[in-house]
């Protein structure tokens, strides 16, 4: 289990979280929902160690780890898919796929034949350069590096901005595979309700640096959420 408590994080005078508490189980997705700029990135930076915490605790299976850096979170299985895919566009796909290598063992250093039964589009590509890709096809090489590193724990940063419907639907079913197998936590950041009602076990909504709702998803009423949503 992730546990969040009580987290404050800021950006020099400007505090981007207050007081943030949420949980992520193994084999369950959780959503955290809310308008353009109210944390919800922050918190997946809190969460993976790229921007430090002020205040609060930040726990994986059982271990504090809000004082270890990215790349040591990274070795205890913690794998991040940003906003904005943040790909290597000189690189291969292929390439860019085995940068995901730095976190394994040297035998275990190889793309499994699986990545490539989720995302078909990148077997036929792994020679061209990552930013010859679209932008759907870029998110799925963002999200298949972060699988390579074989995680227990993926963020995954409003992973359907941008996208086409086709490959957003391609998207879903990999996560709903990847829940379905009770081996990761998933925790999605996601603006659009609808995808994340088909995924999410558990909500969680934020608004200017707080949770404002939280609980599982047949629990909150989806009128409330959906207002929280609207601009």
């Amino acid at each position: 289990m992730l546990e969040v408590s009580n987290v404050d994080l800021y950006y020099g005078a400007a505090i981007a979280l207050r007081n943030v508490s949420m949980t992520a189980d193994i084999g369950a997705v959780t959503c955290v929902l809310g308008r353009n700029g109210v944390g919800k990135t922050s918190l997946l930076r809190a969460i993976t160690g790229a921007h430090p915490i002020s205040s609060g605790s930040i726990r994986w299976e059982g271990e504090e780890i809000s004082k270890l850096a990215v790349y040591d979170r990274a070795k205890r299985g913690i794998a991040w898919v940003p906003q904005g895919r943040d790909i290597f566009p000189l690189l291969t796909v292929r390439e860019n796929l085995e940068t995901g290598f730095a976190v394994l063992p040297r035998g275990q250093r190889k793309v499994p034949d699986e990545i490539f039964d989720l995302f078909p589009i990148l077997k036929t590509m792994q020679r061209r350069r990552g930013g010859d890709l679209s932008g759907g096809q870029q998110q799925q090489l963002s999200i298949a590096r972060a699988l390579v590193m074989k995680p227990r724990l993926i963020v995954l940063d409003e992973p359907t901005e941008g996208i086409q419907p086709s490959i957003i639907k391609d998207i879903g079913r990999v996560i709903a595979l990847l829940r379905s197998r009770g081996t990761m936590a998933i925790v999605l950041v996601e603006q659009y309700f609808d995808f994340a009602q088909e995924l999410a076990q558990t909500m969680v909504v934020m608004d200017r640096g707080d949770v404002v709702l939280s609980g599982r998803r047949e629990d909150l009423d989806e009128s409330d959420v959906r207002r929280r949503l609207s601009v």
